[in-house]
């Protein structure tokens, strides 16, 4: 299969001192008639649009979402380890992007009710749009709770839009649910390249997912006044349940190998892929896999997520009978081989991180060419692809051509065994057809129902649950930034405290290392790169981004989010 390009279609362009409910891009320019909305080019122009806001591994120097959004507790930066916002901020393209794409959604909902266009095809259309303007306001809702709604193209007369208070975060969610209900029915096509019904029915998945849990965890002390809702949390773990059943019923497979979801050159004919970003040679690339081999350093994995993967008996380090040491000697070459340690575990891990120790006096070369050291002594190979690009593609910004999943199988599976779990009514048939595939392909055993107790389970969960969360952190390790929004929506963002839990700054055992040119703790473990001076503190406002302060200028019915 061909595949197709969707270059950058423009830049956003604000107008100056006014809210961003009236933000336009140059595609917001054309002629707004009925004839414009009754040629299928046109829209298909608007909507092809939406595609660039899926960056999956970036374009060209720029980082993606995917791997790039590193605060969480499976990564140690070697520049910032804060959280996303340390004060309040005057303006945040967090903020004001989403409602540029909103208002171009409202656009084609609205111009498509005079279109000439047959009803199918306007529906297919309409459905793109509300997919859209659904994965837009999901984020708005993830990062401020309460925010602005608007369910159509707002004009300068539109005071009560412009100059209105914040729409309760749930009431938002409610049609967001709604929006993608729309999708899934009447989205046409099957070019996993494209927006599809499945595509809508994956992103239903995974937010359904997200508001169940949420609404079920969640805290009034900490939720702007907001408690639990349990009919509510029910409702969505329900649709989540039922989104994924559907999509278990297409006739997509796993992929054999893992790491083949995340480092193929082309994705096309992936059997495990419901969505992905296409790239190619010399056309439009990305720089995921070069960030991983940064002569400047890298982002490392913790101790903490290192710690996460069970051994191929099943077991936690805790309980296994193998052998959990974790420190080795260095060989021969002077270098620390850590083979001997991913041979008795999940088999993600020996294709997720390098297999030797790489840190600052014992660099490594992946690549056959520059040298680079990582942040904990753990290295970054998932995305990597050395049999099929070559070292000077690997190497160099804006040269890699992988494709990029976003949404793919094993998240089905996931969402599906969670949801389940959390409705309580989990069985043994149901984790034999979701994550124990997951477990053969890892090639560990069967969980079960009742799985054993782990002494690490720092979550206040049940046994199955905390496994259920071990197997999609393992499963989703560095992926499109889904541990910490998973760590949000479970409400347990206090285990991003790096003084409370100092194994998320910690790394790789040195212990038999003599006279490290880095920071080692009592223990002999690493201590990540530039955290000594980076202390993260949990407080409960940074379950929420600050609302800048240009919007509440602007606007005197817009309040600031609690603790900021």
């Amino acid at each position: 299969m061909k595949k197709s390009i969707i270059l950058g279609i423009g830049l956003i362009v604000a107008m100056s001192s006014c809210n961003d409910f009236l933000d336009i891009s140059p595609y917001d320019t054309f002629t707004n008639t009925p004839t414009y909305w009754s040629n299928s080019s046109n829209l298909d122009n608007q909507c092809n649009h939406f595609l660039n806001n899926y960056v999956g591994y970036g374009n060209a120097g720029g980082g993606g979402w995917f791997y790039f959004k590193t605060l969480s507790d499976d990564q140690v930066s070697y520049h910032d380890n804060l959280w996303s916002y340390t004060n309040v901020v005057s303006s945040s393209g967090n903020w004001s992007n989403p409602l540029t794409e909103i208002r171009r959604a409202d656009y084609i909902i609205q111009g498509l009710k005079n279109s000439t266009l047959a009803d199918n095809v306007k529906k297919s259309y309409e459905g793109i749009a509300r997919l859209n303007r659904a994965w837009q306001y999901y984020q708005f809702v993830r990062e401020y709770g309460d925010v602005p709604w608007v369910g159509h193209v707002v004009s300068t007369d539109d005071n009560d839009v412009l100059y209105g208070s914040r729409v309760d975060r749930d009431i938002v969610m409610d049609s967001v649910l709604n929006d993608l209900d729309f999708a899934a029915k009447y989205i046409q096509g099957s070019n996993k390249q494209r927006f599809t019904a499945d595509m809508a029915l994956a992103m239903k998945a995974d937010v359904t997912l997200f508001e169940g849990t949420y609404c079920k965890y969640r805290t009034a002390k900490e939720n702007a006044g907001k408690g639990p809702d349990v009919a509510r949390a029910q409702k969505y773990l329900n649709e989540c349940v039922s989104a994924c059943e559907a999509l278990m019923k297409k006739g997509y497979k796993l992929n054999d190998s893992y790491q083949g979801i995340y480092n193929s050159i082309d994705l096309s004919k992936n059997p495990e892929i419901i969505f992905y970003k296409p790239y190619s040679q010399n056309v439009l690339m990305h720089s995921t896999v070069d960030y991983t081999l940064n002569t400047s350093g890298t982002h490392g994995m913790t101790k903490d997520a290192f710690d996460a993967y069970l051994f191929l008996d099943g077991k936690p380090k805790a309980t296994t009978a193998l052998d959990n040491t974790d420190a080795v000697q260095a060989d021969a070459n002077g270098v620390f081989n850590i083979n001997s340690l991913l041979a008795v575990r999940d088999k993600r891990l020996a294709v997720t991180i390098d297999t030797v120790l790489v840190f600052k006096g014992k660099p490594y070369s992946r690549a056959g060419s520059n040298e680079f050291t990582s942040t904990t002594g753990y290295g970054v190979a998932k995305y990597d692809n050395p049999k099929e690009m070559n070292t000077t593609d690997r190497n160099n910004i804006g040269k890699q051509y992988t494709d990029c999943p976003i949404y793919w199988l094993s998240v089905i599976y996931l969402n599906y065994a969670e949801a389940k779990a959390e409705l309580g009514n989990l069985t043994q048939a149901d984790l034999d057809k979701s994550v124990n595939l997951l477990q053969k392909r890892a090639g560990l055993p069967n969980m079960t129902t009742t799985p054993e107790a782990d002494p690490a389970n720092n979550m206040n969960v049940s046994n199955l649950l905390w496994e259920i969360r071990r197997v999609r952190r393992c499963e989703l390790m560095f992926d499109n930034w889904y541990r910490y929004w998973d760590l949000i929506r479970w409400h347990q963002l206090d285990l991003l405290d790096s003084q409370n839990h100092p194994n998320i700054y910690l790394g790789a055992n040195l212990k038999y290392l003599k006279n490290p040119e880095v920071d080692v703790n009592a223990d002999g473990y690493m201590i990540g790169s530039n955290t000594l001076k980076q202390i993260r503190t949990f407080d409960k406002k940074h379950y929420f981004y600050p609302v800048p302060t240009g919007q509440i200028t602007l606007n005197k019915e817009l309040k600031q989010n609690p603790g900021w």
